[in-house]
């Protein structure tokens, strides 16, 4: 097992389902049908040689050199993916990872929910963030507004899960064990879905239930939170993809074959199977979290105060050079 799970171990088991669900929309796309559930229990007992793999495996390599954000765009071999974990109708957790297919480095930018953003004609307070932008233009809205903030950068792929998909797939890989920084208690039944929060302090072995609502979790009803505020939740939301990493790959076959239909992409089969191919070999150690450089600020809109998310445009071109190896 520890041989095949070499295949599928990268940080970010979202991004490994994303590969496979790309053979799958490739199939419906091409109206094929396969009838009932694929069994595929034999799975746990595979054994691929180490000379298969050696031979898949690509083996990396120092990354090429750009003298600039505009030529490194052009030029370089990294393949951008936009994660959205979805609230209904607005992204709740939207993420940017870029997978550098030479050196098998993969970067995760957490953006936060309520990032300042002004679209013209758009002049609320709550449309001035970040997370309104699905509803109002879709994927393609939200792929723009994040190319603008991180200027230019080419998005090749999305992902997109919603609340029920990050509820079952945690079931399936048995839970999740997260060190709770403190008591979250918070009720709102007026929140799709309702929400009724109740994770006591501590090291705390999560369901799919329990997973959501800490990943959901901002403050509670007593307005106690995380005391960086949603800097606080996305550091949060890092350590538990981590930790359901980590659970996950015990269950790797089951939460990749049953956690499809729960994932909504555009890959397609040729460039799932490409990626793959090109993640053989990847550790934990290949993986970076990074949080959008800027910081919480008030904002008076329409004479009502908000609390937005500022980022700090040459701090983010700094980071996309480093990310893109430009010197």
């Amino acid at each position: 097992m520890k041989t095949f799970l070499k295949v599928f171990i990268v940080s970010l088991v979202f991004f490994f389902v994303a590969f496979y669900i790309g053979a799958k929309v490739n199939i419906e796309n091409n109206r094929a049908r396969v009838e009932g559930d694929i069994d595929i229990g034999f799975a746990e007992n595979i054994n691929i040689p180490e000379t298969i793999l050696t031979k898949l495996e690509v083996e990396p390599k120092e990354p090429e050199e750009f003298n600039s954000l505009e030529e490194a765009f052009e030029g370089s071999k990294r393949i951008n993916f936009l994660i959205l974990g979805m609230e209904d109708v607005r992204s709740d957790t939207i993420i940017l990872a870029s997978f550098c297919k030479d050196s098998k480095k993969f970067n995760l930018i957490s953006i936060p929910r309520d990032t300042y953003i002004h679209r013209k004609g758009y002049n609320a307070g709550d449309k001035r963030k970040i997370n309104s932008v699905y509803y109002d233009h879709g994927i393609d809205g939200v792929k723009q507004t994040v190319s603008y903030i991180l200027p230019d950068i080419p998005i090749h792929h999305y992902v997109m899960i919603d609340y029920e998909g990050v509820e079952k797939i945690v079931d399936l890989s048995g839970g999740v064990q997260v060190d709770v920084p403190f008591h979250m208690r918070y009720k709102d039944p007026t929140s799709n879905p309702p929400l009724n929060i109740n994770i006591k302090a501590g090291l705390q072995e999560l369901d799919g239930k329990q997973s959501l609502d800490f990943v959901r979790y901002r403050k509670g009803n007593n307005r106690l939170g995380y005391k960086d505020g949603d800097l606080g939740r996305i550091k949060a939301q890092q350590n538990f993809i981590e930790a359901f990493v980590s659970k996950a790959k015990d269950n790797i076959i089951t939460v990749i074959t049953k956690g499809l239909k729960y994932i909504n992409t555009d890959m397609g089969l040729i460039d799932a199977l490409s990626y793959g191919r090109n993640a053989i070999g990847m550790t934990g150690e290949d993986i970076e979290f990074i949080t959008l450089p800027g910081k919480d600020d008030f904002r008076e809109v329409n004479k009502r105060i908000y609390s937005y998310f500022i980022y700090n445009d040459r701090e983010i071109k700094s980071m996309l050079e480093e990310i893109y190896n430009v010197k």
